[in-house]
């Protein structure tokens, strides 16, 4: 998996801090300067104020000034498991790469034994990987052993059905229907900066599968370099608080 931020609001959290005082003031914030308007807020600096005020947005619940940041993130080989978990929430936008104009045909075998078509989940490696929901615990050697074969050879024999099916004339948008849900797609999406920190209540949670946790946890890295001083603060509430940022 490789996450990258395409592009996003530049100074987001001038943009934010605008938003807020925009709420309080008489003056008119599109003809008064940034430092004008932040003078009634607490600290020695501008960079100061505005990391009292932020803090302040986020300590008291008030949201919509972080809706109007936005960031655009490409994620490269999550899972269409991983994919249909993500899209659920409907105030992101998505691109996913296409299945029924993008074909895997000429795939060598060994690329799809070694994860290189589809995800590979941890517990198929390690068996003492105990997973969300598991029956049992870790597993002897021979279980472990026979546990990856049979996950391997089901992918591959998989790939190599599709790839007949393609020769044989089937169109790629039916042929795909044979592929596990694990094959690898890639996906770009954009949110603004709070659907960003609810996506991450959700699915950055120790309760979230493990594929994307480490998603939203590498865009949770890209978003304290872009907006360093929200996302602190929000890191530094994920962990204290019980209830969950609403959309």
């Amino acid at each position: 998996m490789d996450v990258q931020l395409l592009e996003a609001t530049e100074d987001p959290e001038r943009l934010i801090c605008q938003a807020a005082r925009n709420d309080y003031m008489e003056e008119f914030v599109g003809e008064t300067s940034f430092e004008e308007i932040m003078e009634e807020v607490g600290g020695d600096s501008l960079e100061d104020r505005q990391e009292t005020l932020i803090h302040h947005l986020l300590d008291h619940g008030h949201f919509g000034p972080f809706e109007h940041p936005h960031a655009t993130f490409a994620v490269k080989g999550i899972s269409r498991s991983c994919m249909a978990q993500i899209t659920r929430h409907r105030h992101v936008s998505f691109d996913v790469q296409s299945m029924r104009y993008v074909s895997f045909d000429d795939v060598d075998p060994a690329d799809v034994r070694e994860g290189e078509m589809v995800v590979v989940p941890p517990s198929v490696d390690d068996p003492d990987w105990v997973g969300r929901n598991q029956d049992t615990g870790p597993v002897d050697d021979e279980t472990a052993k026979r546990r990856e074969e049979l996950f391997r050879e089901t992918i591959e024999n998989a790939f190599d059905s599709y790839q007949e099916l393609l020769e044989m004339g089937l169109p790629p948008e039916d042929a795909r229907y044979v592929l596990p849900i694990g094959t690898k797609v890639n996906m770009v999406m954009s949110m603004n900066a709070r659907m960003l920190m609810h996506v991450a209540d959700m699915r950055a949670a120790a309760d979230a599968q493990w594929e994307i946790r480490q998603m939203t946890e590498a865009i949770l890295d890209l978003a304290a370099e872009w907006c360093p001083i929200t996302f602190e603060q929000y890191e530094a509430e994920m962990k204290n608080r019980k209830n969950r940022l609403a959309p």
